[in-house]
């Protein structure tokens, strides 16, 4: 019996050890295959491949690679991939395609874009504690109330938050646009108005917890934890945020074409647009001693203004044109005929892109997409930031086909044949490259430093970036199976008939109000302040020598598959 207890003990023995044995000469080779692996990439970057294709002639030396794929890219591998070249094609082959690199490298790049984002977004483990508001609540609670989202009581703005909201956040977002009251739901939802809700709930049912406040309530399930807003800070700002329109033909009858109205000697612009406001409308239209108040319609558009001169900016100088024309205000009160959005009720059954170089205005056109259809729209990464500020389709899983479209960057040949069409959205290299490195550097509302301009880091983000802007538009031209390309030039001079366009293509009808309604809210949450003037010119003679040959490729490449090219803007003069 001691035997053979001996025996079996002396084989465990051999076999842990031969386990050991296998389990190091496994991760042994694992190592060596990646290093040999890594060493193969970078090999085939310097040497080029035969798969891939070159730039015209007169381009040689410059880049084609994508340095997204890379987290921390040196020198000396920017370096190697600038030198990746390929034997030219024949000219009548028309242009000269620039593809992307295999998938392995594309998944690198794909983190590395994304670095950025987790570098300001970063996800809150369980159990993580909020931090505690800097400054006390404003105004009085009034109660919790029912909230109907298809009948809102407050409903003259909307803010979503689903990372920081506070109940302060809140009220000073309602205040800054002279709101009575503030309404939370869903513990990350922000509504204003002037007007309190007509049925109230239990107390317990407002028990959703604050996503930026713990502790603190903001609603809950269709339930608004409501307060009344601080009369004097709204007061103070009330006049910052009238906005003056321009002078414009009044129409036939005002009193049909606007909902409410005010007729007052000595009437002034602050008057007209505190009663507009309080009425909850976003136009305050002065014609003489008289006030209207409402939305653009069909009926008053404001997109053709007259000659300022025929209103002269008070409201008695229309009294020399008497009922010919009038002065129009955007009071703060936000237009929210369409800011209600949500995923598709059945699966798509077209599976369309919103393919775009980053910087070139993807989140922009997102935000008219959304408001104009009232549908989500998705994306093929994840970015908080977005996620936080109302896009909920960010973090719906990109091939659900519960969103009306889905945001990408990419461009192999594999993820664009996997859409069955694709809206593709252009932006001259110049403006694209200038904002994605604010993005990289800033966020999506800041600006990169003079410090971050004038580092190394800006000729090698161009050299490398500028041959993506092109290979991006060229890769969809080639493998796209259903295009409308826009130019963000021409969506930004002619919103609603592009947009419109651009609706048609998702196979969406909508009223011209809801468009009326996207171009009176259409900044959305991301517009940088205005353009950071900088004191130097941060393209040099050779980069804009680099860009012009890509826009001219291009451009080559759209008139060819009888698009219309890109704007003359995009080249330097």
């Amino acid at each position: 019996m001691a035997k053979a207890f001996f025996r079996l003990q002396k084989f465990l023995r051999r076999t842990q050890f031969l386990l050991f044995f296998l389990t190091a000469a496994y991760l042994m080779a694992g190592s060596l295959l990646l290093l040999q692996r890594t060493r193969l990439v970078i090999q085939q970057g310097s040497r080029g491949t035969s798969a891939n294709q070159a730039l015209p002639d007169g381009m040689a030396g410059v880049g084609v690679a994508d340095p997204r794929m890379l987290q921390n890219p040196s020198p000396r591998l920017l370096v190697a991939m600038e030198a990746m070249q390929e034997p030219a094609l024949d000219q009548r082959h028309g242009p000269r395609w620039l593809v992307s690199r295999n998938s392995e490298l594309r998944q690198l790049r794909r983190r590395w874009f994304h670095r950025f984002i987790s570098d300001q977004e970063p996800m809150q483990p369980a159990g993580f504690k909020a931090m505690k508001p800097t400054a006390e609540h404003k105004g009085t609670y009034v109660g919790c109330f029912s909230d109907d989202s298809r009948d809102r009581t407050l409903k003259g703005a909307v803010f979503y938050d689903l990372r920081k909201m506070t109940v302060s956040h809140c009220q000073e977002a309602c205040a800054e646009r002279a709101y009575s009251y503030a309404g939370l739901a869903y513990g990350a939802e922000c509504y204003c108005g002037n007007t309190l809700p007509a049925t109230a709930a239990k107390a317990e049912e407002c028990n959703s917890e604050c996503k930026g406040e713990k502790g603190s309530v903001c609603g809950g399930v269709s339930r608004l934890s409501v307060y009344s807003v601080e009369e004097p800070r709204a007061a103070a700002r009330r006049r910052r945020n009238v906005i003056y329109r321009g002078c414009f033909r009044a129409p036939e009858n005002l009193t049909d074409t606007f909902p409410a109205s005010l007729i007052q000697p000595n009437l002034t612009v602050e008057m007209c647009s505190e009663f507009c406001s309080k009425k909850e409308f976003p136009l305050a239209v002065l014609r003489g001693q008289e006030c209207y108040c409402g939305f653009p319609t069909r009926h008053f558009p404001l997109r053709q203004g007259t000659e300022g001169l025929l209103c002269s900016g008070t409201p008695n100088a229309s009294a020399t044109t008497p009922g010919k024309y009038c002065l129009v205000y955007q009071t703060p009160v936000q237009d929210t005929r369409c800011t209600d959005r949500k995923f598709l009720t059945t699966k798509s059954k077209v599976f369309v892109a919103l393919s775009s170089f980053p910087g070139a205005g993807n989140t922009w056109a997102r935000h008219l997409i959304e408001h104009a259809t009232g549908y989500y729209t998705g994306s093929y990464y994840f970015d908080g930031a977005l996620y936080n500020k109302g896009f909920k389709g960010e973090k719906d899983h990109w091939r659900s086909r519960r969103t009306i479209c889905v945001k990408t960057h990419e461009s192999g040949k594999t993820e664009i044949e996997m859409f069955d069409s694709a809206i593709l959205l252009i932006r001259n290299p110049y403006k694209s490259l200038m904002a994605e490195f604010n993005r990289k550097y800033a966020g999506h509302l800041g600006y990169a430093t003079d410090r971050n301009w004038k580092s190394k880091e800006w000729p090698d983000f161009v050299t490398s970036y500028a041959s993506w802007w092109a290979s991006h538009v060229l890769d969809w031209l080639k493998y796209g199976k259903r295009l409308l390309v826009v130019h963000y030039e021409d969506l930004k001079q002619n919103l609603i008939p592009k947009l419109r366009e651009m609706v048609e293509f998702l196979n969406v009808t909508v009223t011209e109000d809801r468009l009326l309604c996207v171009e009176n809210n259409r900044d959305g949450n991301f517009k940088r302040s205005g353009a950071k003037q900088k004191d130097f010119e941060p393209f040099t003679q050779e980069m804009k020598d680099l860009i012009n040959r890509y826009i001219l490729t291009v451009d080559e490449a759209l008139r060819g598959k009888n698009f219309t090219g890109l704007p003359r803007e995009y080249v330097p003069r």
